[in-house]
């Protein structure tokens, strides 16, 4: 059985929908349930005896080890983080305490737990720490992608603290011998995305006939990677990775952010076109840019492929189309995860400028 924490977000939902859906072996999922956690994204598993759903958090050392125990875990898949940077930048005190002392307290259950298993399940457990590519700081235009060795330069306070939590992750495996794996990927999107994000956020935004809002002058690079993707990475990386490695996981398909907006755009046009015959673009709007937008991210991910045979199977192309679909065809799920406290957060931050 293994543990997975932050199994209601949007990556973390993902993993657990695929890891029941290619194997039998159940998942505890452990999750705060903050706005970002939502238990819809998980309602097809609600009659999975797989599964079991327990809403607290990871800074919790009695529940995680009760958790640990009770159900002789033999792995943990740690998604738990307040993962957004402009969320991060107005209220940096829970990114600070759920990232860095909330993975601290996680790994001392995980150590009590581990250092009290015998010798077989001892050295198969696994504690597999999902990250970003955000802790490497920016690119310049022509600079080389992101690997394995450059240097964490953190720029927000978001990537600040996923930062220091890897460099916890590793000092853990240095220190303790706590059989560790880390894997730092690159912008995700797909299904279940929560739409405070660029991409959910541009389609729910356009459905709805509200202007499309966009920082500066649009031109931030990312390096995009399919949802779906990233969990068979993690799915990869947990059978097979070395202990105490790092693997960057990215989609190599680096794009500016107003060329992804003007893509949904097209899609939408094609797959729901306005009832007034309009393009969605005319709806792109530019807003203030915020404080100290990374300008580029890009992921080299060869060590992966090289080591332990992975690769993404979407393109852009055929992700971003997958990804529209799923969103017109699940309106419900979207009206359900807009809540009150959502729609004041995008008005706060989406202010009118530029």
């Amino acid at each position: 059985m293994i543990l997975v924490t932050g199994g209601a977000g949007f990556i973390g939902a993902n993993f657990v929908l695929d890891w029941l859906a290619l194997n039998d072996e159940p998942v505890i999922n452990l999750d705060k349930l903050t706005y970002a956690g939502n238990t819809e994204s998980l309602q097809s598993l609600e009659q999975d005896a797989r599964h079991t759903l327990v809403q607290g958090d990871i800074g919790d050392r009695a529940l995680v080890s009760a958790l640990l125990a009770r159900h002789q875990i033999r792995a943990v898949v740690n998604f738990a983080a307040e993962s957004h940077v402009d969320r991060s930048i107005h209220g940096p005190g829970e990114f600070i305490q759920t990232n860095i002392v909330g993975t601290f307290n996680l790994l001392e259950s995980v150590r009590g737990y581990w250092q009290g298993l015998s010798q077989a399940p001892k050295e198969a457990f696994r504690f597999l720490h999902v990250s970003t590519d955000e802790v490497y700081g920016s690119l310049a235009k022509d600079d080389p992608a992101f690997t394995e060795s450059n240097h964490l330069e953190p720029n927000s306070p978001y990537s600040a603290s996923k930062a220091a939590s890897d460099h916890l992750v590793r000092a853990w495996h240095h220190t303790y011998g706590l059989p560790v794996l880390t894997t730092n990927c690159s912008n995700n999107y797909g299904p279940y995305h929560f739409p405070e994000k660029l991409i959910p956020l541009m389609i729910v935004n356009a459905l709805a006939g509200k202007l499309l809002p966009v920082y500066g002058d649009g031109l931030q690079i990312r390096d995009w990677l399919y949802v779906k993707d990233h969990c068979s990475a993690i799915r990869r990386v947990l059978e097979a990775g070395r202990l105490g490695e790092t693997y960057n996981v990215g989609g190599w398909n680096e794009k500016a952010n107003l060329e992804i907006v003007h893509t949904v755009c097209h899609l939408l046009d094609e797959l729901r076109p306005r009832a007034d015959g309009k393009p969605y673009q005319d709806q792109i709007t530019s807003v203030t840019d915020r404080p100290g937008h990374d300008r580029r991210y890009a992921i080299d991910a060869r060590k992966l492929e090289r080591e332990l045979g992975w690769k993404p199977l979407e393109t852009f192309e055929s992700g971003i189309r997958k990804t529209v679909q799923w969103y017109l065809d699940n309106p419900d799920w979207v009206a359900h995860v807009q809540s009150g406290a959502y729609r004041q957060w995008v008005q706060k931050q989406y202010h009118s400028g530029g």
